[in-house]
């Protein structure tokens, strides 16, 4: 893997795939709150899915679990579906037993007018990951780093660990909303980068404190950043220089920033490398996106190394072993001239993938990606 992200050329291509919430939980079978809320239980979780697809590396995507998260639970109600969590303060979480958990909060929270919003009053230091629907992860300052830890310790030197990062792009919609953060880049845009850096600045900190944990590499997750969401010239303005400083704080210490955009990002592969990250996911193959891997290997594989490619829908979730096989093979041929190509799904496994299909990637590597014979 390192020799991979380091756009060199190892032994064989290495496969690391990134996996939904709901695949992990219908793979593992722990009770979706436990995985969600619990350091341990979602570290073995992850040890245990390496194991089972036989992967080069692991994503460590949630840390700082809070360890008395069971004292503000009121009840806890669970059918075949998943598990209905009720708080003490009137809250409610559904969670999926193949998705992503669901946040009712009992009085909505206004958001605020970005336009009075004074960007020195967001707090300086990041405490939670805006995750969906209302849900936000919220860290506990004395366990920040609690399953990057219990990942290293337990993975040692054979595999490699990977933190997370959320972009401030994501951290600046979810504060003032979908609708009125994509208006205000337009209509306030010295506004919006006041907002921007000033999570930048979180981020950066946080991201110095996950490289000094041994992590190897630090994805930047910036999913509403591709070219369903904005352009290139706003991609330029807004994503690239407050990723940059993320990616930046990870290279201080030796560690390999890459940032993972879903969707159409052909327009903007140059765009990206300009944060100073060293890699690029998800690379969405058409139909759900607009990435050939061999253009972008052509474009920008002297600077970054390039990860996925792999259709997780119409191969992996619904094509058969054979299918799945033709399309790794694909992607080897593509990415594997000159090393610096990662094996992957373009973006997460989806939650019902067969757990057989997704096990033929590292056989189709240990096969067809090597340079040298086993």
């Amino acid at each position: 893997m390192a020799e991979a992200m380091a756009r060199r050329v190892p032994d064989r291509v290495p496969v690391m795939c990134q996996m939904s919430i709901g695949h992990m939980l219908l793979q593992t079978g722990f009770p979706p709150s436990e995985f969600w809320f619990s350091a341990e239980i979602f570290a073995e979780g992850l040890l245990r899915l390496r194991e089972i697809y036989e992967f080069d590396g692991i994503l460590v995507s949630l840390h700082g679990h809070p360890p008395g998260w069971t004292r503000q639970v009121l009840s806890i109600d669970r059918d075949k579906t998943g598990e209905t969590v009720r708080w003490k303060n009137g809250d409610r979480t559904v969670f999926p037993a193949d998705d992503l958990p669901l946040h009712i909060p009992a009085r909505a929270t206004p958001r605020p007018d970005i336009a009075t919003l004074d960007p020195d009053s967001l707090p300086d230091r990041i405490g939670f990951i805006p995750v969906s629907q209302g849900l936000e992860f919220r860290f506990d300052p004395d366990r920040l780093y609690d399953a990057v830890d219990i990942v290293r310790a337990r993975a040692g030197e054979d595999f490699s660990v990977h933190g997370e990062i959320t972009s401030p792009f994501d951290y600046f919609l979810n504060l003032v909303g979908f609708q009125e953060g994509f208006l205000a880049l337009v209509d306030m845009p010295d506004r919006s980068k006041e907002i921007l850096g000033r999570f930048s600045e979180g981020l950066a900190r946080l991201a110095r404190g996950l490289a000094g944990r041994g992590i190897d590499a630090l994805k930047i997750s910036s999913p509403f950043a591709g070219a369903g969401f904005i352009s290139p010239g706003c991609y330029r303005e807004f994503v690239v220089p407050f990723e940059a400083r993320i990616a930046a704080a990870a290279r201080e210490q030796g560690v390999f920033p890459y940032t993972h955009t879903c969707g159409a990002v052909h327009d903007r592969l140059e765009l990206m490398a300009e944060a100073g990250v060293a890699g690029i996911e998800c690379l969405d193959p058409p139909p759900l996106g607009t990435v050939e891997l061999a253009d972008a290997k052509r474009r920008v594989g002297d600077r970054l190394f390039l990860k996925g490619n792999l259709d997780p829908v119409h191969v992996l979730l619904r094509g058969t072993e054979a299918d799945v096989e033709r399309e790794a093979c694909r992607c080897l041929e593509a990415g594997k001239p000159g090393g610096g190509y990662i094996l992957s799904t373009a973006c997460s496994a989806a939650p019902h993938t067969p757990r057989r299909n997704l096990q033929v990637l590292a056989r189709a590597a240990e096969e067809w990606g090597r340079w040298v014979p086993a």
